[in-house]
């Protein structure tokens, strides 16, 4: 199943993606995709419509962010090994986590903005795993069941804020625009396996990202275990799980970063396309 968020004007709306890609209104069932509506009950409840049976919303609707209220938005750094190896970095010993404000959070094409002083942003295509149920010191063999599904998400990174502003990489990933997320929640039960899956990133029409989940140094199920026995995970918490190698910083023979009139596309295998062009702020 397809969980999707869209907009109505001044409204967001929950939804669903019927099996011919039509976007299916869901407002008579539940009032929003959020976390309160992300626990298998209801997920079950959900899968037991007929999507024929409900409305259809008419023409393109733009898309929201594919989950509303998101608690926590969680990142996890230099979890790919051939991009570890492409920054010239050890890999980590235990997952490598940063913050993302969720007020970066926008829809799957919602435009990417530059902030003023941007010389150095960055693309990340990540596979996103969004929480269902509350996580508390849960084992590795455990920890996907508290996943309701998965998404795309673009970790955008403004690296000099990353790097040279003193402090944390929060700085340089929790930019207003900074982490679209969709287009859709799939939800678990249609995603086998996370550890097999294939992402890619295109800027202006150039492939530019190119991996698989399977080279993740910590899997999804290692992530939310130890994540778990750091801090609860509650329904609606959102954990981008790491990008694969090509991202602009690591290009040769020198960095490639984002400029206004860019446009990145994003897909992972599965979960859906991503499409946003880049502007300065106040274009």
């Amino acid at each position: 199943m397809k969980l999707l968020r869209y907009r109505a004007g001044e409204e967001i709306r929950p939804g669903l993606l019927d099996s011919e890609g039509a976007v299916r209104d869901l407002s008579a069932h539940v009032p929003d995709i959020t976390g309160e509506v992300l626990d298998d009950a209801t997920l079950n409840r959900l899968a037991g419509l007929d999507p024929q049976m409900l409305p259809p919303v008419e023409g393109a609707p733009a898309l929201a962010p594919c989950v509303g209220q998101t608690g926590k938005f969680l990142g996890i750094g230099l979890n790919y090994t051939d991009h570890a190896e492409e920054m010239g970095m050890a890999l980590p010993e235990h997952p490598i986590l940063f913050l993302k404000a969720t007020s970066s959070i926008v829809g799957a094409n919602d435009d990417v903005i530059l902030p003023r002083g941007s010389v150095a942003a960055d693309w990340e295509v990540e596979l996103g795993a969004v929480i269902g149920s509350a996580a508390k010191y849960v084992t590795e063999e455990d920890a996907l069941k508290h996943v309701a599904g998965y998404c795309v998400i673009n970790d955008v990174s403004e690296r000099d804020f990353q790097t040279k502003l003193t402090g944390q990489w929060t700085k340089g990933k929790s930019c207003d625009t900074f982490g679209p997320i969709g287009p859709w929640l799939v939800t678990r039960d249609e995603v086998p396996d996370p550890q097999n899956l294939w992402l890619t990133c295109d800027v202006n029409g150039d492939r530019r990202q190119t991996g698989n989940t399977s080279t993740m140094v910590f899997s999804v199920a290692q992530i939310i275990s130890h994540l778990s026995q750091l801090m609860t995970l509650h329904p609606g918490d959102v954990i981008a799980t790491g990008t694969p190698p090509g991202v602009g910083m690591g290009a040769k023979p020198e960095p490639v970063y984002l400029k206004p009139g860019d446009v990145m596309r994003l897909e992972i295998e599965g979960l859906g396309v991503q499409t946003q062009k880049v502007r300065a702020d106040g274009e």
